[in-house]
């Protein structure tokens, strides 16, 4: 009867290969090529971004705001526009009392500094993503099409994005938002956006006529795919990183255009409650009380900052000659 079992495995050397024997180095190193090669553009960024101090920090402060902003309840149970003017006109902050209702002071109409800096992160940060999605997407959807088209659509895209381009931003807020009597957070929004998407469809379209000649997308198209599946399976993943940049930073930027905008008195008004607004009236007592001006200005401006440290901190990581 023939023998059926399989003979082991042996070595260069003729003997067994057993469970004990060392891996031999070649194995280890394409193994280790190849786990090297399936690594994406975004997991390279995330390890990177982990050891980076810069973005932890700045993460760590927006995963603060944002909860801020979603539930001010767990931060204060003063009400913001609870106004005691008779007990507590300008009454300066009580430095030892953290996170009471007089720890920050009264403003002008006897209400809490505190807990009108708690709820007024909501309207703030509400702005800079709204605005950020919709210039995002307009942005991007422009871009695409003016970079993959070319041609005659190109060119009219392009010219009507020079057009927006060239109206000051904080100028055009201004004259749009002055023709709304009602200005809530979403006026304000759409009014930014309206202005704002002008710098992600340049990079957009830089980015997809970049991608477009890539090997990939000439295979695609000669295999007879539709433009729709070339744009978004092909095109739009590998031109999103520069994209995400530019809008992560652009994001700060659009709540100190909030707070510009509400400082002047073209943006947000009562009974909103904003950063921008309490910059507003904490400028009529900056001789008697300048911390009623002081304390919404800091915070503003640590809010930008937290974003533009996180849009540095992603630019940095996507981009492979900054590393």
């Amino acid at each position: 009867m023939p023998d059926n079992t399989a003979e082991p495995e042996k070595s260069v050397t003729g003997r067994p290969v057993t469970a004990k024997d060392p891996v031999p180095a070649a194995t280890v190193v394409e193994a280790g090529a190849s786990a090297a090669k399936a690594r994406s553009l975004w997991t390279d960024a995330w390890y990177d971004l982990r050891r980076r101090p810069m973005f932890l920090v700045s993460s760590a402060l927006i995963v603060l705001l944002v909860v801020m902003s979603v539930a001010p309840g767990l931060f204060t149970n003063a009400s913001p526009r609870d106004a005691d003017l008779a007990a507590h006109y300008l009454q300066p902050p009580h430095w030892g009392d953290f996170f009471s209702a007089d720890w920050l002071g009264y403003d002008g109409q006897g209400r809490s500094i505190y807990a009108r800096i708690i709820y007024g992160a909501r309207a703030s940060i509400l702005v800079g993503v709204g605005v950020t999605v919709m210039v995002t997407v307009l942005g991007t959807v422009i871009g695409m099409i003016a970079g993959y088209f070319g041609g005659w659509l190109d060119s009219l895209l392009s010219r009507i994005t020079d057009v927006f381009f060239g109206v000051p931003f904080l100028l055009g807020a201004l004259v749009v938002l002055t023709t709304f009597e009602n200005r809530t957070v979403w006026v304000v929004i759409v009014a930014l956006a309206f202005l704002g998407w002008t710098s992600i469809a340049r990079v957009a379209r830089g980015a997809v006529i970049t991608v477009k000649q890539a090997d990939y997308v000439v295979a695609a198209k000669a295999l007879g795919a539709p433009t729709s599946r070339i744009l978004y399976r092909h095109i739009l993943p590998n031109a999103l990183a520069p994209i995400i940049v530019v809008a992560t930073i652009a994001l700060g930027g659009y709540i100190a255009a909030e707070a510009t905008l509400s400082f002047l008195g073209v943006g947000l008004a009562e009974p909103t409650v904003s950063w921008g607004v309490d910059v507003s009236t904490g400028r009529q007592q900056l001789r008697n009380a300048p911390f009623t001006l002081i304390i919404p200005s800091v915070m503003v401006s640590i809010t930008v900052l937290s974003f533009l440290m996180f849009g540095d901190a992603v630019r940095n990581a996507l981009d492979p000659k900054l590393r």
